[in-house]
């Protein structure tokens, strides 16, 4: 018992059961048996075929090239069609090559303001399921690391550094 006189429960062990904690910030928990990501939970020893991926770009930034590109194609067109582009100066062909060149600059802005998602895919008794997404590739990066680590682990059966757990061999003198 604590000084307020709150009891603290001890902590449910299972009997064999390897608990050690790999990667814990909130909402994901990475220990060697299971891989926690909100909600969701699954068993490290059922995922299989894991992939890194990056994820779909933002649709607003799609949509503001899409529509960009159009409006200008659009334009392009109507200046071809009625010869509009024979009386141009070269200022305005120039500043007409200039805007062609917007929808391309507002993919790199958009790619900069919003970056795609880092996806970590793998299959789970048979099916291919999205296992963690996030913009912050640190965090990607140390969950995934986290992951392949539980999952070597689990494959050798605990023998995690042989090397350092033999004896070197001394010839006897």
């Amino acid at each position: 018992m604590n000084r307020e006189g709150a009891t603290t429960r001890p902590q449910r062990t299972v009997p064999g059961a390897r608990s050690t904690l790999l990667y814990a910030r909130p909402g994901i928990i990475v220990t060697v048996d299971r891989f926690t990501v909100g909600r969701t939970s699954y068993r490290v020893v059922d995922l299989t075929h894991l992939r890194t991926t990056r994820g779909p770009h933002d649709r607003i930034a799609v949509r503001a090239v899409v529509a960009t590109a159009s409006m200008i194609g659009a334009v392009g067109l109507l200046l071809g069609f009625t010869g509009g582009l024979e009386r141009l100066t070269a200022g305005a062909y120039l500043i007409l090559g200039a805007v062609f060149l917007l929808p391309a600059a507002l993919a790199l802005v958009g790619d900069r303001w919003r970056p795609p998602p880092y996806e970590l895919w793998g299959w789970h008794r048979g099916a291919e399921v999205l296992l963690f997404s996030a913009d912050d590739e640190r965090q990607f990066g140390q969950v995934t690391r986290a992951l392949l680590r539980a999952r070597e682990v689990n494959r050798y059966g605990g023998w995690v550094d042989p090397v350092a757990s033999a004896d070197p061999w001394r010839p006897s003198r």
